[in-house]
């Protein structure tokens, strides 16, 4: 009788895992890789030691998309070479193209959306005992109830691992998966399922074991994370509620949530912002577009005189906050005058920095199932580089307020620069760091390694586009405090006040049918 061989022993189990995509994906590829560990695998070094190689994929643009195929293929030669090799595609665009997946690589062993990833260590076991290529997704929003929908897409949610986190003083909290907003441009509510909220309960312990490993900053994660709600025996617990529940965590410095959704940035979220103060300044509120017409056909379910006036109620009770948007340029049917308007809201709205993307068609969207995509590729890239210029002058503007100022940072690890070259510290642990404020700043400044981790109190000497250059205080520097500009350490302040005016809000145009 022959004898199988069983492969690796299960301690010898390595693991490459590859994440493409919004934060999302990044909590997601943290806990499945969890989740494996317990089960006796590693972390591979490198791509080619591992056993198995997973890509956490994204279908938002097609380039994330092409990405991940680009990967395939260089994987495939691994493959041949290994055939014991588990290689598997996790995510939305497993969700989205299941079997196209397999079609197009059809050594591809391991198909999973992003409601299934509790299944991933079930279904590894599978291909390692000879079960083939598995395959786990949820129902197509298209079809079935809305309940039965919800429940295919199931929350994964299982124990942390710190050792998986890229810092261990900060984390993603998931407060709710899924989305019900069905923009005409996004794919996310048919790969991700209807909205499910988590129980307040559940976070609040899941944030509570997360200070106790040592986290310091909590990120709430949620797809439109301000429409966050949960009933349960006739009360309902808003986000405010929840923010206000996560402040009082001792332990916990600050919290930050994204992404919002503008028709949910509700008074009360607004004077809990305000209030609480370890909830940082920071909101990131896509606008997306600058023209009524424009956020008519993509279904966005706002005007921008009503952007414009939430953004005014920001303006007004936080007045340091730092408000960062998202924006796609080239949209079906977007004219010249229309791609102006976006160019003025820019320009006008003072973001703190925007996400600037050329449209991407996606199949399964009202977009893509009703609206040419008539804008030539040439345009979009005019356009692209046109709105980062302008968004660039804004962004600059904004830092150089900040120069002579004193800000909070909570150090973060190496910049960027000194990551790059691999820095070797030296003796004295002396290397160029980075951290952000508490509003989102990003700021560099030489400072000894033991500082990861801190909140330090950092000089602002010069000012970038997209980032502030300091050094550590000594007490002595002639800088503004950070409580004596706005209140406290949840804030993030400068010396001039408030950075913007907008009583010029930018061109509107009256929303038409489509």
């Amino acid at each position: 009788m022959g004898i199988t061989n069983p492969g690796p022993e299960p301690a010898t189990r390595r693991l490459w895992i590859e994440t493409v995509g919004c934060q999302m994906n990044v909590l997601d590829s943290e806990l499945v890789v969890a989740a494996l560990r317990r089960q006796g695998w590693e972390m591979a070094r490198t791509q080619a030691d591992a056993d198995a190689v997973f890509y956490n994929t994204c279908s938002v643009r097609q380039h994330a998309e092409d990405k991940i195929y680009s990967a395939l293929g260089r994987v495939r030669q691994e493959k041949e070479r290994r055939p014991g090799l588990i290689v598997g595609v996790l995510g939305c665009m497993a969700q989205k193209d299941q079997v196209l997946v397999r079609t197009r690589a059809p050594w591809v062993d391991l198909v999973v959306g992003p409601g299934q990833l509790h299944q991933v260590p079930r279904l590894v076991d599978g291909i390692l005992a000879g079960g083939g290529p598995q395959i786990e997704v949820s129902l197509d929003r298209k079809g079935g109830s809305r309940e039965a929908i919800a429940r295919s897409f199931e929350s994964y949610d299982p124990d942390r691992d710190p050792a998986m986190r890229p810092t261990p003083f900060q984390a993603f909290v998931r407060t709710q998966t899924g989305c019900d907003k069905f923009c005409a441009f996004c794919v996310v509510p048919r790969v991700r399922g209807p909205e499910q909220a988590r129980p307040p309960e559940a976070i609040l312990a899941e944030t509570r074991k997360l200070v106790a490993e040592g986290c310091r900053e909590v990120t709430l994660i949620g797809q439109t994370v301000n429409s966050y709600r949960w009933s349960d025996g006739g009360v309902t617990t808003r986000l405010s509620d929840l923010l206000g529940r996560l402040d009082a965590i001792d332990g916990l410095d600050r919290i930050k949530f994204v992404t919002n959704y503008p028709r949910d940035m509700t008074p009360d979220l607004i004077a809990a912002v305000r209030d609480l103060p370890k909830v940082s300044h920071y909101l990131h509120v896509p606008a997306q577009h600058g023209s009524d017409d424009v956020l008519l056909r993509m279904r966005r379910g706002y005007s921008i005189g009503e952007y414009m006036e939430m953004l005014g109620r920001i303006r007004t009770e936080l007045p340091h906050a730092a408000v960062t948007s998202d924006f796609i340029v080239g949209f079906c049917g977007e004219t010249d005058a229309e791609f102006q308007m976006t160019l003025d809201l820019v320009r006008t709205a003072g973001f703190k920095n925007s996400f600037i993307f050329k449209y991407s068609p996606r199949p399964g969207t009202k977009a893509h199932e009703r609206l040419p995509d008539d804008v030539p590729e040439e345009v979009k890239k005019e356009r692209n580089q046109a709105l980062l210029e302008a968004q660039a002058e804004v962004s600059l503007a904004g830092n150089r307020a900040f120069v002579g100022t004193r800000q909070q940072v909570l150090v973060e690890g190496l910049s960027t620069r000194d990551e790059k070259r691999s820095v070797d510290p030296g003796p004295d642990g002396m290397a160029q760091l980075s951290g952000r404020t508490a509003c989102d700043r990003i700021v560099v400044f030489d400072a000894p390694l033991r500082l990861v981790g801190r909140l330090v109190d950092i000089d602002i000497t010069a000012a970038a586009a997209w980032s502030l250059l300091g050094t550590v205080a000594d007490g002595l520097a002639d800088a503004v405090p950070l409580d004596e500009l706005s209140g406290g350490q949840g804030s993030c302040g400068t010396a001039a006040g408030p950075l913007y005016d907008i009583a010029s809000p930018p061109s509107r145009q009256t929303p038409s049918g489509v």
